[in-house]
Formats: C-alpha cells, sequence, structure tokens
C-alpha cells in the first residue's frame, strides 16, 4: 500500500531550487508529494521575519501559522531558534536540500522517509 501524499512547504525564489533563507522567505510554495508525484498546489505570502540583527516575531507567528498543516519545510538555510520554533508545532525544518531542484529534493525526501529514515 502506498505511502499518503505529505504536504510541504518550500522556500524557493524561482519555483526551480530551494534557495530562499527562512528567515527572508516572502512566500513558501505549497507542495503535494507522494513517492511518485510532486503537485504544486499554491504559493502562500508571508512577511519575512529577519531583519538583520533583529527578528519581528510578529511575523514568526504568521509564516508559522501558514506552514502549520505541512509536514516539513524545505529552505536553503535556517536558524537554530527558528528551527526549534517550526519542530515546535510538528513541522520539521529541512535545509539538506539546499540549493538543490525543487521536484526532485521532495521526491527523494519522500521515498527516503517512507522508507523509515529521519532526514533534516
Amino acid at each position: 500500500m502506498p505511502a499518503p501524499a505529505l504536504k510541504f512547504a518550500v522556500a524557493t525564489k524561482d519555483g526551480i531550487s530551494i534557495n530562499e533563507h527562512f528567515g527572508h522567505a516572502k512566500k513558501f510554495g505549497i507542495y503535494s508529494v507522494s513517492e511518485n508525484a510532486c503537485q504544486l498546489l499554491e504559493t502562500r505570502d508571508v512577511v519575512h521575519y529577519c531583519l538583520g540583527q533583529h527578528a519581528d516575531q510578529s511575523a514568526m507567528a504568521g509564516i508559522l501559522e501558514t506552514i502549520k498543516d505541512c509536514h516539513a519545510v524545505f529552505v536553503a538555510r535556517i536558524g537554530d531558534g527558528p528551527t526549534a520554533k517550526v519542530n515546535a508545532i510538528g513541522v520539521r525544518a529541512v535545509a539538506e536540500y539546499a540549493y538543490a531542484a525543487v521536484e526532485e529534493s521532495l521526491l527523494d525526501y519522500a521515498r527516503r522517509s517512507a522508507a523509515g529514515e529521519v532526514i533534516g
């Protein structure tokens, strides 16, 4: 029996690669991914929270609300503090595929996860 599709959020500037820092993202692509298929469902806009030496915590709350229905968020980079906040809402922060192609990365992650591997 195939594993159910997972929903992933992707921080991307161009829709081609995972090339946006979590704190700089102004949008997240939301994908439905099974072991053999990857489909962009929608794009969700957010206010980026990283403002140089400090962060906008209200923007962080908005980002967390935006991605809370996803299994994981794929980013080029993410700090320890934001990783802890993402993990606290049950979403896995994944930077292992930084600058790689979106669809291939999501499919690889889905296959590896279905095999029981913990990634990210």
